[in-house]
């Protein structure tokens, strides 16, 4: 693969960025756009200086949102990629703040969420689409530009990608918590060069001893995505998800909060609909699905309909690098799984299981934040993606270990490598755990602390 040509200026896919954006994104807008930056300073629910904001008060955000001069002439102008992505991030966080500002606020009162604006006036919508025109990306919230990749900065320069380190530019709660569940992702991501180097020395070796070294490389950065990962636990309190989550709620798959759709005033007539941010956007995971082959296991349902739907929430130039390497790993000479059988080799085939145990502890770890960050907070059936939240998660899961069955059958029974019957073990009590979490969420009424303390009683918990 040539890695040169997935770029847009502001990502660019190689073993030095990985999926982070090739420096640090723009904190502020520049003067020219103050009317908007006072808006998005004044929004969050807790201010930098700890004040109330627009978003603690019931009306608040509509009233300045009446004042805001319309930018769409000076957005139309812009071409810098940095400049448009920190743009592109002020009004999709300002579109998801109007519209479902109601939604917050019904939320405050019953403990459900309220029905959200339908529309998003012209001075939002109009420069929205216009930015987002220019980025090729669909005019909502999303992971890469906006809410999450293309929205930290560093407290200390000199120092590296944990979240510590790392600050929101643009916020909806403006509390730590919401700080350290968005920052997170982008400290994940500071394992993913590592990935990429890995993929790319598969591709181009010639050996036996290349592919395992580069399986070794992909396997180290897989440990290290899920050791940052795990530190959600503490980056972000479950109980305070809530605080922030319906800001990041999409149009479609919603139609309770949006109903029909969103008129974007002056730019559509007819409501549009569109998925909501979500972690799923991220690339790490379906990355790795494409380089393992666990793609290939995923189940023909609507639940793997909506995750392909979701590639198209990215930047075209990563749709480009996950479609052309879909290609590579299709063919012949780079089919992973096929290759390591076909080559008899073995430590390879180990390699690839432990890369595929990772993938798995990254989803179940991640099911279990959605036991305990969504179905233990609400009864709110859909994900921010607007997805099923029961189902979505353990329909990829299956698909691991589905493929980890076939790739521990394939070993040998004598191997040397490593205990067979200790990792049977584990990976039946893993399919065990699954099936019993599934068999407790039937029907409409469950106890999401008995689905979540089944990882524990199975010594597979995450936090």
């Amino acid at each position: 693969m040539d890695l040169s040509k997935y770029t847009d200026g502001f990502f660019e896919v190689n073993s030095t960025n990985g999926f982070l954006p090739k420096h640090e994104p723009l904190r502020v807008l520049p003067d020219r756009y103050i009317g908007l930056q006072k808006v998005i300073d004044d929004m969050p629910i807790k201010k930098e200086d700890g004040s109330d904001g627009l978003l603690s008060i019931e009306g608040a955000i509509e009233k300045s949102v009446k004042d805001l001069p319309n930018y769409k002439e000076l957005v139309d102008k812009e071409d810098d990629p940095f400049m448009l992505s920190a743009l592109y991030r002020a009004y999709a966080f300002l579109a998801s703040a109007f519209t479902l500002a109601p939604a917050h606020f019904g939320y405050l009162k019953t403990g459900k969420y309220g029905k959200a604006h339908n529309y998003i006036p012209e001075q939002i919508a109009q420069p929205l689409v216009s930015v987002s025109d220019k980025l090729n990306v669909y005019p909502w919230l999303d992971y890469h530009y906006s809410y999450s990749l293309g929205n930290y900065f560093k407290f200390d320069k000199n120092k590296g990608f944990e979240w510590e380190n790392l600050g929101q530019a643009v916020k909806f709660s403006g509390m730590d918590d919401e700080r350290g569940f968005i920052m997170l992702h982008v400290d994940i991501n500071q394992n993913s060069p590592k990935l990429i180097e890995g993929i790319l020395g598969y591709l181009n070796s010639n050996n036996i001893t290349e592919v395992n070294n580069s399986l070794s490389l992909c396997l180290d950065g897989m440990k290290k995505v899920n050791k940052r990962r795990q530190l959600m636990w503490q980056a972000s309190r479950w109980k305070h998800y809530n605080d922030f989550r319906v800001f990041i709620m999409g149009i479609k798959g919603n139609d309770e909060i949006f109903g029909d759709g969103v008129v974007y005033q002056g730019v559509w007539d007819e409501p549009q609909q569109y998925r909501g941010q979500t972690g799923a956007q991220d690339n790490i995971i379906p990355t790795m699905d494409i380089f393992t082959g666990v793609i290939n296991y995923y189940p023909k349902n609507d639940l793997t309909k909506y995750l392909l739907d979701l590639r198209s929430y990215r930047p075209i130039c990563i749709q480009d690098f996950l479609a052309d390497l879909k290609d590579e790993m299709a063919e012949d000479d780079h089919n992973l799984f096929k290759n390591l059988i076909k080559d008899n080799n073995e430590k390879g085939l180990y390699l690839l299981l432990q890369i595929l145990d990772e993938i798995y502890y990254f989803r179940n770890g991640h099911w279990q934040f959605v036991q305990k960050y969504i179905m233990a907070n609400t009864v709110y059936p859909k994900a921010t993606g607007g997805t099923p939240i029961i189902s979505w998660i353990p329909n990829q899961i299956t698909s691991v270990l589905n493929i980890m069955t076939e790739v521990f059958d394939s070993i040998s029974n004598d191997t040397s490598l490593f205990s067979k019957t200790e990792f049977g073990e584990v990976l039946e009590k893993k399919k065990t755990l699954l099936k019993k979490q599934l068999q407790l969420l039937h029907g409409d009424s469950y106890d999401a602390e008995e689905v979540f303390s089944l990882n524990k009683k199975m010594n597979l918990s995450d936090d």
